[in-house]
Protein backbone atom coordinates (compact mmCIF):
# COMPACT_ATOMS: atom_id res chain seq x y z
CA UNK A 1 0.00 0.00 0.00
CA UNK A 2 1.37 3.43 -0.96
CA UNK A 3 1.88 5.76 1.99
CA UNK A 4 -0.91 8.19 2.84
CA UNK A 5 -0.46 11.86 2.03
CA UNK A 6 1.25 13.90 4.74
CA UNK A 7 0.87 17.37 6.16
CA UNK A 8 1.85 20.45 4.15
CA UNK A 9 5.32 21.76 5.04
CA UNK A 10 7.25 24.95 4.56
CA UNK A 11 11.05 24.95 4.52
CA UNK A 12 12.84 28.24 5.17
CA UNK A 13 16.58 28.39 4.56
CA UNK A 14 19.32 27.99 1.94
CA UNK A 15 18.57 25.93 -1.18
CA UNK A 16 20.99 24.52 -3.77
CA UNK A 17 19.98 22.64 -6.93
CA UNK A 18 20.90 22.17 -10.60
CA UNK A 19 19.20 23.94 -13.46
CA UNK A 20 21.35 22.31 -16.17
CA UNK A 21 24.57 20.26 -16.38
CA UNK A 22 26.74 23.30 -15.73
CA UNK A 23 24.34 25.71 -14.05
CA UNK A 24 23.99 25.48 -10.28
CA UNK A 25 21.44 27.69 -8.52
CA UNK A 26 22.48 28.72 -5.00
CA UNK A 27 19.77 30.53 -3.04
CA UNK A 28 21.01 31.81 0.36
CA UNK A 29 17.45 32.13 1.68
CA UNK A 30 14.32 30.58 0.22
CA UNK A 31 10.80 29.65 1.20
CA UNK A 32 9.71 26.31 -0.22
CA UNK A 33 6.15 25.06 0.34
CA UNK A 34 5.34 21.35 -0.05
CA UNK A 35 1.65 20.50 -0.29
CA UNK A 36 -0.25 17.58 1.27
CA UNK A 37 0.56 15.37 -1.73
CA UNK A 38 4.31 15.95 -1.43
CA UNK A 39 4.56 18.32 -4.38
CA UNK A 40 6.37 21.64 -4.43
CA UNK A 41 3.67 24.28 -4.48
CA UNK A 42 5.78 27.41 -4.17
CA UNK A 43 9.46 28.36 -4.07
CA UNK A 44 10.37 31.98 -3.41
CA UNK A 45 13.72 33.70 -2.94
CA UNK A 46 13.86 35.73 0.27
CA UNK A 47 16.08 38.41 1.67
CA UNK A 48 18.56 36.83 4.08
CA UNK A 49 17.04 38.74 7.00
CA UNK A 50 13.55 37.31 6.55
CA UNK A 51 10.75 39.51 7.84
CA UNK A 52 7.14 38.57 8.59
CA UNK A 53 6.13 40.85 5.71
CA UNK A 54 8.27 38.82 3.29
CA UNK A 55 6.71 35.60 4.52
CA UNK A 56 3.21 37.04 4.10
CA UNK A 57 4.04 38.10 0.53
CA UNK A 58 5.46 34.64 -0.24
CA UNK A 59 2.37 32.91 1.11
CA UNK A 60 0.18 35.17 -1.01
CA UNK A 61 1.52 33.17 -4.00
CA UNK A 62 0.22 29.90 -2.56
CA UNK A 63 -3.16 28.52 -1.47
CA UNK A 64 -1.78 28.01 2.05
CA UNK A 65 -1.56 30.32 5.03
CA UNK A 66 1.21 30.18 7.60
CA UNK A 67 -1.01 28.47 10.17
CA UNK A 68 -1.87 25.64 7.73
CA UNK A 69 1.66 24.28 7.34
CA UNK A 70 4.42 22.79 9.45
CA UNK A 71 7.22 25.37 9.34
CA UNK A 72 10.74 23.90 9.19
CA UNK A 73 13.38 26.59 9.63
CA UNK A 74 16.79 25.23 8.75
CA UNK A 75 19.36 25.61 11.50
CA UNK A 76 22.63 27.55 11.04
CA UNK A 77 24.93 25.57 8.75
CA UNK A 78 22.08 23.62 7.15
CA UNK A 79 20.93 23.77 3.53
CA UNK A 80 18.52 21.89 1.27
CA UNK A 81 19.48 19.89 -1.84
CA UNK A 82 17.57 17.41 -4.04
CA UNK A 83 17.78 13.72 -3.18
CA UNK A 84 20.48 11.68 -4.89
CA UNK A 85 19.56 9.38 -7.80
CA UNK A 86 21.55 6.15 -8.13
CA UNK A 87 21.04 4.98 -11.70
CA UNK A 88 22.83 1.63 -11.31
CA UNK A 89 23.41 -0.72 -8.42
CA UNK A 90 23.02 -4.36 -7.45
CA UNK A 91 20.94 -4.88 -4.31
CA UNK A 92 22.15 -8.50 -3.73
CA UNK A 93 25.75 -7.28 -3.73
CA UNK A 94 25.24 -4.98 -0.74
CA UNK A 95 26.85 -7.58 1.53
CA UNK A 96 29.87 -8.15 -0.75
CA UNK A 97 31.01 -4.55 -1.26
CA UNK A 98 34.78 -4.30 -1.34
CA UNK A 99 35.40 -7.93 -2.26
CA UNK A 100 37.33 -8.92 -5.37
CA UNK A 101 38.67 -5.46 -6.14
CA UNK A 102 41.15 -5.55 -9.02
CA UNK A 103 39.77 -8.71 -10.61
CA UNK A 104 38.74 -8.92 -14.25
CA UNK A 105 34.99 -8.69 -14.68
CA UNK A 106 34.14 -12.26 -15.72
CA UNK A 107 36.44 -13.72 -13.05
CA UNK A 108 34.89 -11.44 -10.44
CA UNK A 109 31.41 -12.58 -11.44
CA UNK A 110 32.20 -16.29 -11.31
CA UNK A 111 34.31 -16.28 -8.13
CA UNK A 112 32.68 -13.58 -6.00
CA UNK A 113 29.33 -12.41 -7.31
CA UNK A 114 27.42 -15.43 -8.58
CA UNK A 115 28.08 -17.49 -5.41
CA UNK A 116 26.93 -14.54 -3.30
CA UNK A 117 23.80 -13.84 -5.34
CA UNK A 118 22.85 -17.55 -5.29
CA UNK A 119 22.14 -17.13 -1.55
CA UNK A 120 19.05 -15.10 -2.43
CA UNK A 121 17.15 -18.28 -3.17
CA UNK A 122 16.44 -18.07 0.59
CA UNK A 123 13.67 -15.46 1.12
CA UNK A 124 14.70 -14.94 4.75
CA UNK A 125 18.25 -14.09 3.72
CA UNK A 126 16.96 -11.88 0.89
CA UNK A 127 14.76 -9.89 3.27
CA UNK A 128 17.64 -9.36 5.70
CA UNK A 129 20.12 -8.10 3.10
CA UNK A 130 17.58 -6.08 1.11
CA UNK A 131 16.32 -4.34 4.24
CA UNK A 132 19.89 -3.36 5.15
CA UNK A 133 20.51 -2.27 1.55
CA UNK A 134 17.50 0.03 1.19
CA UNK A 135 17.97 1.50 4.67
CA UNK A 136 21.66 2.04 3.93
CA UNK A 137 20.96 3.89 0.71
CA UNK A 138 18.30 6.06 2.36
CA UNK A 139 20.67 6.90 5.20
CA UNK A 140 23.10 8.26 2.59
CA UNK A 141 20.47 10.38 0.87
CA UNK A 142 19.76 8.13 -2.13
CA UNK A 143 16.07 8.80 -2.63
CA UNK A 144 15.83 7.06 -6.02
CA UNK A 145 17.62 3.86 -7.03
CA UNK A 146 17.61 1.55 -10.03
CA UNK A 147 18.17 -1.91 -8.60
CA UNK A 148 19.33 -5.12 -10.22
CA UNK A 149 17.90 -7.96 -8.15
CA UNK A 150 19.10 -11.55 -8.21
CA UNK A 151 17.78 -14.19 -10.61
CA UNK A 152 15.15 -15.21 -8.03
CA UNK A 153 11.51 -14.21 -8.48
CA UNK A 154 10.51 -14.32 -4.80
CA UNK A 155 13.55 -12.30 -3.71
CA UNK A 156 12.80 -9.66 -6.37
CA UNK A 157 9.26 -9.31 -5.07
CA UNK A 158 10.65 -8.89 -1.56
CA UNK A 159 12.98 -6.12 -2.75
CA UNK A 160 10.07 -4.25 -4.34
CA UNK A 161 8.02 -4.65 -1.16
CA UNK A 162 10.83 -3.27 1.00
CA UNK A 163 11.37 -0.23 -1.24
CA UNK A 164 7.69 0.62 -0.97
CA UNK A 165 7.60 -0.08 2.77
CA UNK A 166 10.63 2.15 3.42
CA UNK A 167 9.33 4.86 1.09
CA UNK A 168 12.18 4.77 -1.43
CA UNK A 169 11.56 5.64 -5.08
CA UNK A 170 12.92 2.69 -7.04
CA UNK A 171 13.17 0.69 -10.20
CA UNK A 172 13.38 -3.02 -9.35
CA UNK A 173 14.24 -5.81 -11.77
CA UNK A 174 14.86 -9.55 -11.63
CA UNK A 175 18.09 -10.47 -13.44
CA UNK A 176 17.52 -12.57 -16.56
CA UNK A 177 20.26 -15.18 -16.95
CA UNK A 178 19.86 -18.26 -19.15
CA UNK A 179 23.46 -19.19 -19.98
CA UNK A 180 27.14 -18.72 -19.09
CA UNK A 181 26.28 -18.87 -15.40
CA UNK A 182 26.53 -21.63 -12.77
CA UNK A 183 23.83 -24.29 -13.08
CA UNK A 184 22.75 -23.39 -9.55
CA UNK A 185 22.38 -19.73 -10.42
CA UNK A 186 20.47 -19.12 -13.63
CA UNK A 187 16.98 -19.42 -15.07
CA UNK A 188 15.96 -22.94 -16.06
CA UNK A 189 15.04 -21.86 -19.59
CA UNK A 190 14.18 -18.83 -21.69
CA UNK A 191 10.50 -19.67 -21.23
CA UNK A 192 10.83 -19.70 -17.45
CA UNK A 193 12.92 -16.53 -17.44
CA UNK A 194 10.28 -14.62 -19.40
CA UNK A 195 7.37 -16.03 -17.39
CA UNK A 196 9.05 -15.07 -14.11
CA UNK A 197 9.72 -11.58 -15.46
CA UNK A 198 6.02 -11.15 -16.21
CA UNK A 199 5.21 -12.43 -12.73
CA UNK A 200 7.51 -9.83 -11.16
CA UNK A 201 5.98 -7.07 -13.30
CA UNK A 202 2.51 -8.11 -12.14
CA UNK A 203 3.63 -8.05 -8.52
CA UNK A 204 5.10 -4.56 -8.76
CA UNK A 205 1.93 -3.28 -10.43
CA UNK A 206 -0.18 -4.92 -7.71
CA UNK A 207 1.65 -3.23 -4.82
CA UNK A 208 1.98 0.18 -6.50
CA UNK A 209 -0.63 0.37 -9.30
CA UNK A 210 0.08 4.01 -10.16
CA UNK A 211 3.85 3.56 -10.10
CA UNK A 212 3.99 6.30 -7.50
CA UNK A 213 7.23 5.00 -5.99
CA UNK A 214 8.15 1.57 -7.33
CA UNK A 215 8.31 0.54 -10.98
CA UNK A 216 9.66 -2.52 -12.74
CA UNK A 217 12.83 -2.43 -14.82
CA UNK A 218 13.42 -5.22 -17.36
CA UNK A 219 16.90 -6.52 -16.56
CA UNK A 220 18.88 -8.74 -18.93
CA UNK A 221 22.09 -8.84 -16.89
CA UNK A 222 24.11 -8.51 -20.08
CA UNK A 223 24.12 -10.18 -23.47
CA UNK A 224 26.64 -12.80 -22.32
CA UNK A 225 24.14 -14.24 -19.82
CA UNK A 226 21.12 -14.26 -22.17
CA UNK A 227 20.37 -16.34 -25.25
CA UNK A 228 18.62 -14.82 -28.26
CA UNK A 229 15.21 -16.20 -27.31
CA UNK A 230 15.43 -14.49 -23.94
CA UNK A 231 16.60 -11.17 -25.36
CA UNK A 232 13.88 -11.15 -28.01
CA UNK A 233 11.25 -12.10 -25.45
CA UNK A 234 12.37 -9.31 -23.11
CA UNK A 235 12.12 -6.88 -26.01
CA UNK A 236 8.53 -8.01 -26.54
CA UNK A 237 7.80 -7.52 -22.83
CA UNK A 238 9.30 -4.03 -22.99
CA UNK A 239 7.06 -3.18 -25.94
CA UNK A 240 3.99 -4.45 -24.09
CA UNK A 241 4.86 -2.61 -20.84
CA UNK A 242 5.70 0.93 -21.83
CA UNK A 243 5.77 2.07 -18.21
CA UNK A 244 8.62 -0.34 -17.44
CA UNK A 245 12.23 0.69 -17.90
CA UNK A 246 15.08 -1.47 -19.26
CA UNK A 247 18.57 -1.79 -17.83
CA UNK A 248 21.68 -3.74 -18.77
CA UNK A 249 25.48 -3.53 -18.78
CA UNK A 250 26.93 -1.99 -21.92
CA UNK A 251 30.53 -1.84 -23.15
CA UNK A 252 31.73 -2.22 -19.58
CA UNK A 253 35.15 -3.86 -20.00
CA UNK A 254 37.35 -5.32 -22.73
CA UNK A 255 36.91 -8.88 -21.45
CA UNK A 256 33.12 -8.50 -21.48
CA UNK A 257 33.09 -6.88 -24.93
CA UNK A 258 35.29 -9.59 -26.47
CA UNK A 259 33.06 -12.34 -25.09
CA UNK A 260 29.93 -10.57 -26.34
CA UNK A 261 31.42 -10.31 -29.83
CA UNK A 262 32.29 -14.03 -29.75
CA UNK A 263 28.71 -14.96 -28.81
CA UNK A 264 27.05 -12.51 -31.23
CA UNK A 265 29.45 -12.20 -34.22
CA UNK A 266 26.63 -11.02 -36.48
CA UNK A 267 26.73 -7.55 -34.89
CA UNK A 268 30.39 -6.88 -35.57
CA UNK A 269 31.15 -5.99 -31.98
CA UNK A 270 28.43 -3.33 -31.70
CA UNK A 271 26.42 -3.77 -28.51
CA UNK A 272 24.19 -0.91 -29.65
CA UNK A 273 23.17 -2.87 -32.75
CA UNK A 274 22.74 -6.01 -30.67
CA UNK A 275 20.35 -4.54 -28.10
CA UNK A 276 18.52 -2.47 -30.71
CA UNK A 277 17.89 -5.61 -32.77
CA UNK A 278 16.14 -7.21 -29.79
CA UNK A 279 14.00 -4.15 -29.03
CA UNK A 280 15.79 -3.20 -25.82
CA UNK A 281 17.00 0.31 -26.64
CA UNK A 282 14.78 3.35 -26.13
CA UNK A 283 14.23 6.43 -24.03
CA UNK A 284 13.56 4.32 -20.91
CA UNK A 285 16.77 2.25 -21.30
CA UNK A 286 19.55 2.67 -18.73
CA UNK A 287 22.93 1.53 -20.03
CA UNK A 288 25.48 0.95 -17.29
CA UNK A 289 29.15 1.90 -17.77
CA UNK A 290 29.57 2.65 -21.51
CA UNK A 291 33.34 2.90 -21.02
CA UNK A 292 34.24 2.25 -24.65
CA UNK A 293 32.02 3.99 -27.19
CA UNK A 294 32.76 4.49 -30.86
CA UNK A 295 31.04 7.16 -32.92
CA UNK A 296 28.36 4.79 -34.27
CA UNK A 297 27.34 3.54 -30.84
CA UNK A 298 27.28 7.01 -29.36
CA UNK A 299 25.05 8.19 -32.18
CA UNK A 300 22.61 5.29 -31.75
CA UNK A 301 22.42 5.84 -27.99
CA UNK A 302 21.77 9.55 -28.55
CA UNK A 303 19.19 9.07 -31.29
CA UNK A 304 17.30 6.39 -29.36
CA UNK A 305 17.37 8.63 -26.24
CA UNK A 306 18.95 5.98 -24.01
CA UNK A 307 20.47 7.02 -20.68
CA UNK A 308 23.98 6.24 -19.45
CA UNK A 309 24.68 5.20 -15.86
CA UNK A 310 28.26 6.31 -15.24
CA UNK A 311 29.85 4.15 -12.52
CA UNK A 312 33.33 5.60 -11.91
CA UNK A 313 34.19 3.62 -8.76
CA UNK A 314 33.66 0.15 -10.21
CA UNK A 315 35.14 1.24 -13.54
CA UNK A 316 38.41 1.94 -11.75
CA UNK A 317 38.48 -1.03 -9.37
CA UNK A 318 36.73 -4.03 -10.99
CA UNK A 319 36.82 -5.01 -14.64
CA UNK A 320 40.44 -5.14 -15.65
CA UNK A 321 42.12 -1.76 -15.97
CA UNK A 322 41.47 1.89 -15.27
CA UNK A 323 38.38 2.62 -17.35
CA UNK A 324 37.36 6.28 -17.64
CA UNK A 325 34.09 6.62 -19.53
CA UNK A 326 33.81 9.58 -21.97
CA UNK A 327 31.33 11.56 -19.86
CA UNK A 328 32.33 14.89 -21.39
CA UNK A 329 31.49 13.52 -24.82
CA UNK A 330 28.13 12.28 -23.52
CA UNK A 331 27.29 15.74 -22.22
CA UNK A 332 28.54 17.50 -25.35
CA UNK A 333 26.47 15.15 -27.53
CA UNK A 334 23.29 15.66 -25.46
CA UNK A 335 23.29 12.06 -24.25
CA UNK A 336 21.47 11.58 -20.95
CA UNK A 337 23.94 10.64 -18.22
CA UNK A 338 23.72 10.14 -14.46
CA UNK A 339 25.79 8.47 -11.75
CA UNK A 340 25.64 4.93 -10.40
CA UNK A 341 27.33 3.58 -7.29
CA UNK A 342 27.34 0.07 -8.80
CA UNK A 343 27.82 -1.37 -5.34
CA UNK A 344 29.20 -3.99 -4.88
CA UNK A 345 31.32 -3.78 -8.04
CA UNK A 346 31.89 -0.33 -6.62
CA UNK A 347 33.26 -0.60 -3.09
CA UNK A 348 31.13 2.31 -1.87
CA UNK A 349 27.37 2.82 -1.81
CA UNK A 350 27.86 6.57 -1.29
CA UNK A 351 26.78 8.98 -4.02
CA UNK A 352 29.24 11.50 -2.59
CA UNK A 353 32.04 9.02 -3.27
CA UNK A 354 30.67 8.47 -6.78
CA UNK A 355 30.78 12.23 -7.43
CA UNK A 356 34.37 12.48 -6.25
CA UNK A 357 35.47 9.50 -8.31
CA UNK A 358 33.65 10.92 -11.33
CA UNK A 359 35.82 14.01 -11.03
CA UNK A 360 38.99 11.92 -10.72
CA UNK A 361 38.03 9.76 -13.72
CA UNK A 362 37.23 12.84 -15.79
CA UNK A 363 40.64 14.36 -15.08
CA UNK A 364 42.27 11.08 -16.08
CA UNK A 365 40.17 11.16 -19.24
CA UNK A 366 41.39 14.69 -19.96
CA UNK A 367 44.99 13.45 -19.87
CA UNK A 368 44.16 10.33 -21.90
CA UNK A 369 42.45 12.45 -24.57
CA UNK A 370 45.30 14.99 -24.61
CA UNK A 371 42.99 17.73 -23.40
CA UNK A 372 40.05 17.01 -25.70
CA UNK A 373 37.70 15.73 -22.96
CA UNK A 374 37.81 18.36 -20.24
CA UNK A 375 37.47 17.31 -16.61
CA UNK A 376 34.15 17.70 -14.79
CA UNK A 377 33.37 20.47 -12.31
CA UNK A 378 31.65 20.13 -8.94
CA UNK A 379 28.51 21.65 -10.48
CA UNK A 380 28.54 18.98 -13.20
CA UNK A 381 29.04 15.96 -10.95
CA UNK A 382 26.29 17.27 -8.63
CA UNK A 383 24.03 17.49 -11.68
CA UNK A 384 24.88 13.88 -12.57
CA UNK A 385 23.93 12.80 -9.03
CA UNK A 386 20.59 14.64 -9.04
CA UNK A 387 18.87 16.08 -12.10
CA UNK A 388 21.04 14.11 -14.54
CA UNK A 389 20.16 10.84 -12.84
CA UNK A 390 16.50 11.81 -12.80
CA UNK A 391 16.68 12.45 -16.55
CA UNK A 392 18.27 9.04 -17.18
CA UNK A 393 15.35 7.48 -15.26
CA UNK A 394 12.83 9.61 -17.21
CA UNK A 395 11.83 11.27 -13.94
CA UNK A 396 13.12 14.78 -14.65
CA UNK A 397 9.58 16.17 -14.66
CA UNK A 398 9.02 14.72 -11.18
CA UNK A 399 12.28 15.01 -9.26
CA UNK A 400 15.94 16.04 -9.46
CA UNK A 401 15.50 19.76 -8.79
CA UNK A 402 13.18 22.07 -6.88
CA UNK A 403 10.70 23.25 -9.51
CA UNK A 404 7.12 24.15 -8.70
CA UNK A 405 4.89 21.15 -9.43
CA UNK A 406 7.67 18.62 -8.90
CA UNK A 407 7.55 16.04 -6.13
CA UNK A 408 9.67 16.98 -3.13
CA UNK A 409 12.57 14.56 -2.80
CA UNK A 410 15.12 16.48 -0.77
CA UNK A 411 17.93 16.31 1.77
CA UNK A 412 18.62 18.61 4.70
CA UNK A 413 22.41 18.84 4.93
CA UNK A 414 24.06 19.89 8.19
CA UNK A 415 27.59 21.24 8.56
CA UNK A 416 27.81 22.59 12.13
CA UNK A 417 28.35 20.98 15.52
CA UNK A 418 27.60 17.27 15.76
CA UNK A 419 26.24 17.36 12.19
CA UNK A 420 29.67 18.26 10.82
CA UNK A 421 31.08 14.74 11.14
CA UNK A 422 34.52 14.66 9.52
CA UNK A 423 33.65 17.19 6.83
CA UNK A 424 36.07 20.07 6.37
CA UNK A 425 35.29 22.56 9.12
CA UNK A 426 33.15 25.55 8.22
CA UNK A 427 34.67 28.96 8.96
CA UNK A 428 32.82 32.18 9.70
CA UNK A 429 33.66 33.85 6.40
CA UNK A 430 32.76 30.83 4.23
CA UNK A 431 30.17 31.53 1.55
CA UNK A 432 27.33 29.07 0.98
CA UNK A 433 29.08 27.97 -2.22
CA UNK A 434 32.27 27.21 -0.23
CA UNK A 435 30.33 25.22 2.37
CA UNK A 436 28.63 23.27 -0.42
CA UNK A 437 32.00 22.46 -2.02
CA UNK A 438 33.36 21.27 1.32
CA UNK A 439 30.34 18.98 1.75
CA UNK A 440 30.63 17.48 -1.75
CA UNK A 441 34.33 16.79 -1.39
CA UNK A 442 34.61 15.73 2.28
CA UNK A 443 31.11 15.02 3.66
CA UNK A 444 29.44 11.71 4.38
CA UNK A 445 26.14 10.30 5.66
CA UNK A 446 26.55 12.09 9.01
CA UNK A 447 25.91 15.37 7.20
CA UNK A 448 22.62 14.04 5.79
CA UNK A 449 20.37 15.18 8.63
CA UNK A 450 16.97 14.51 7.09
CA UNK A 451 15.79 12.70 3.95
CA UNK A 452 12.42 13.45 2.31
CA UNK A 453 10.68 11.51 -0.45
CA UNK A 454 7.37 12.81 -1.80
CA UNK A 455 7.40 15.26 1.10
CA UNK A 456 7.63 12.52 3.73
CA UNK A 457 10.60 12.31 6.07
CA UNK A 458 12.22 8.86 5.86
CA UNK A 459 15.37 9.73 7.84
CA UNK A 460 15.79 12.21 10.67
CA UNK A 461 13.94 13.54 13.66
CA UNK A 462 10.66 13.88 11.75
CA UNK A 463 10.77 10.33 10.37
CA UNK A 464 8.74 9.00 13.32
CA UNK A 465 6.00 11.51 12.49
CA UNK A 466 5.97 10.20 8.91
CA UNK A 467 5.59 6.62 10.16
CA UNK A 468 2.58 7.74 12.17
CA UNK A 469 1.11 9.36 9.04
CA UNK A 470 1.59 6.14 7.07
CA UNK A 471 -0.01 4.07 9.81
CA UNK A 472 -3.09 6.30 9.88
CA UNK A 473 -5.76 4.95 7.49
Amino acid sequence: MVAAHGQAKTFIGPVIHSLSPSRLEIIPSALLIVDHQGKINTIVKLEQSTSSQQLDQAFNRSPFSLDQVVVIRLEPGQFLIPGFVDTHNHAPQYAQRGLGQGMHILDWLSKITFPNEAKFSDPVYARKIYTACVEGFLRQGITTASYYGSVHTEATKILADICLEKGQRAYVGKCNMTRNSPDSYMDKSAKDSLAETRECISHVKSIDPEGSLVNYVITPRFAISCDEETLRGLGDIARDNEDSAVQTHFNEARQEMEETQRLFPQFGGSEADLYEEFGLLGKRTILAHCCFMDRHEMERVRKLECGVAHCPISNMTVGGGFMAAPVRKFLDNKIKVGLGTDSGGGFSSSMLDAMRQAMIASHAREVMSEGEDKGLSIAEVFYLATLGGATVCCLENKIGSFGEGKEFDGLVIGTHGTEQGIMTMVEEDDTLETVFEKFIMTGDDRNVVEVYIQGKCVKGQRAAETLNEIATP
